[in-house]
């Protein structure tokens, strides 16, 4: 057994991250302070722009909407509200012609809408809402914030904004870009060195989860099982 090059003091202080009680006295004595030395701003949701057409198919929109009722009966309502105008919803989401699936699930207390969908984010919103705005009311009413919006449809703008600022921050597939989103949203537009200590959790990383708490990982797997995107839409006549 080869001797390590590590003293105690080292070999302590590589350890001492790993216990439950540095983590819990960092979350709540480190953590707050860090964040009170160096404000950290939430970075916006959704897809990040791309002027690549690979890019700009099967995109991602993780919408989580808090529930002004927390509680079974908040859950239960939301449920009843999805199942009284799925019919219409689905009619509006057929409409829209870009989207590939969507799903609402409660998590905790709150009604999500899971979809994906090709091209612009704005265009998906705006069609959508502008086909079943005054149905999609019912949902908007039970959450936090939605009476700013309704009715949807004579809001379309306010209620695109107000879609865009609930739906999930996607972290990029390279971790350190998940960094330069962060500079850049400070108005740094420089390219940072890419010398960030990923093997540790670096305390701009920390900082960041804390400003936004809910997160989606990556862009996300993308793939027409057998086909190719291109013969999918040549089969619908669709052209590309």
């Amino acid at each position: 057994m080869m001797p390590s090059d590590a003293g105690v003091l080292d070999r302590f202080v590589d350890w001492l991250p790993t216990t439950l009680f540095f983590k819990r006295a960092a979350s709540w004595i480190l953590v707050p302070y860090w964040a009170r030395k160096t404000p950290v701003k939430p970075l916006p949701g959704g897809p990040h722009a791309s002027f690549q057409h690979g890019d700009n198919v099967q995109c991602m929109m993780n919408l989580i909407m808090p529930l002004k009722v927390k509680s079974p009966i908040g859950r239960a309502e939301a449920a009843l509200a999805i199942a009284q105008n799925k019919d219409a919803i689905y009619a509006g989401l057929n409409n829209v012609g870009t989207v590939h699936f969507a799903r609402f699930v409660i998590v905790g207390d709150n009604i999500c809408m899971f979809s994906v969908y090709d091209g612009d984010f704005t265009n998906y919103i705006r069609d959508f809402i502008a086909t079943i705005g005054s149905v999609f009311d019912a949902v908007v009413g039970l959450v936090e914030g939605g009476d700013d919006v309704i009715p949807c449809e004579k809001n379309v703008d306010a209620f695109i904004q107000w879609v865009h600022e609930r739906d999930l921050y996607q972290v990029p597939d390279t971790a350190t870009d998940f960094l330069r989103d962060q500079e850049a949203l400070n108005g740094d537009k420089a390219v940072s060195p890419v010398n960030d200590e990923l093997t540790l959790l670096p305390r701009k990383l920390v900082l960041q989860l804390r400003a936004n708490p809910n997160v989606s990982l990556g862009s996300g797997y993308r793939a027409y099982p057998g086909f190719s995107a291109a013969q999918v839409r040549e089969r619908l006549e669709l052209g590309w």
